[in-house]
């Protein structure tokens, strides 16, 4: 994300700072589903799509009702759902006891915000910024222990994604990545290695990893925070390709199961819109030129950066027209993400969206589903 960062509630994604077998890979489209499987509704369709949050350390029955209901890819939890490990673990088992009979079993895609240092969802490891592990003696080593450390961590409350870790290339000291830490280094290999290795420690926990923020946010002055406004980067192409997008091919190889696409628009790939809203970058830049084939998750759909393009509900159907898999409302408010998936439904039902596309989607996200615990 792009402010994805302190404790609390966010203010849009975050603070200040900041898909299952039940889903048949026809499903989004209106395919048939598989032999004695009841076909999808709109609702769940659409649902299927959608990563809700929610205020508090209560679980709300609206959010265990939508899950149950099969209409509901995940949940995201932000430092406000946490009172201690042993609270967070028993409402994500109340979470996981709400799919279990749903149409859609299998696993929900259940995230947070984990990177290191300041910003931790989740009180324990990574301790070490990223910036202090780019800094430090043996990056791919320290790097490869905080992929542990979080992967351990969150599978221990029941969690299985982590949005995590930060490709950004920071460029100068105080700046959007760098204020926080939440860069590596400002040598785009440093980047790439300990992004590859905090990958591949992670996934061999059995947590998932979600490499952000694409096509890269480390040209951003501290003030260019997507959460609270629009930005506009004017990094060059050279710039993006060399410096930018180089820690996505050693991520991606590792094996990072989904890329969060950044909200700021990229004068240099598509004037004319944020990068999530982008059928530019997103199909052209990340499936096409990366050839990523995994799972696209937006930033916050209500961050600032879109607040003038139109409601949540309506810039979730563009970041789906554009080629985004799944949309992530950070609101915490059920009531928001259930008005994302009527618009997501109503644009199936139309035509708005298109069926080859969506089906796809689906099967990306039921395969990554099937594949966690």
């Amino acid at each position: 994300m792009a402010g994805t960062g302190l404790p609390g509630r966010p203010f849009s994604r975050r603070s200040v700072l900041a898909a299952g077998a039940g889903i048949a890979t026809a499903g989004l489209g209106g395919r048939p589903s598989p032999a004695g499987a009841a076909a999808p509704t709109p609702q769940q369709q659409a649902g299927q799509r959608v990563v809700f949050s929610y205020s508090g350390t209560t679980v709300p029955q609206s959010l265990l009702a939508q899950i149950g209901a099969g209409q509901a890819a995940g949940v995201i939890f932000f430092g406000d759902n946490i009172g201690s490990l042993a609270q967070i673990t028993a409402a994500v088992q109340q979470i996981r006891q709400a799919n279990a009979s749903s149409p859609s079993p299998a696993p929900l895609l259940l995230m947070t915000d984990q990177e290191g240092g300041q910003i931790r969802r989740l009180p324990g490891a990574p301790a070490q910024s990223a910036k202090q592990i780019g800094a430090s003696a043996d990056p791919a080593g320290g790097a490869a222990s905080a992929g542990t450390g979080a992967g351990n961590l969150l599978r221990s409350v029941g969690m299985n994604v982590n949005l995590a870790p930060v490709l950004d290339v920071y460029r100068t000291a105080g700046d959007f990545d760098d204020q926080y830490q939440r860069s590596y280094s400002t040598d785009p290999e440093v980047v790439a290695v300990c992004g590859r290795e905090f990958v591949t420690a992670q996934r061999a926990t059995g947590v998932a990893a979600a490499a952000k923020h694409f096509p890269g946010l480390g040209s951003a002055s501290a003030a260019q925070n997507t959460d609270l406004r629009a930005v506009t980067l004017t990094a060059t192409l050279s710039e993006l390709r060399y410096i930018d997008e180089i820690p996505y091919t050693a991520a991606l190889a590792a094996g990072a199961e989904l890329v969060m696409v950044s909200w700021a628009v990229y004068s240099h790939l598509d004037a004319a819109h944020p990068a999530g809203l982008s059928p530019t970058v997103v199909r052209g830049e990340l499936r096409d030129r990366f050839t990523f084939t995994g799972v696209t998750i937006t930033d916050a759909i209500g961050a600032g950066a879109l607040s003038g393009l139109g409601t949540p509900a309506q810039n979730a159907v563009t970041a789906a027209a554009a080629g985004m898999d799944l949309i992530l409302d950070a609101s915490g408010d059920v009531a928001q993400g259930q008005a994302i998936v009527s618009a997501l439904a109503a644009a199936l039902q139309s035509g708005t969206l298109d069926a080859a596309d969506s089906d796809a989607a689906a099967a990306r996200i039921s395969a990554l589903r099937g594949r966690l615990f």
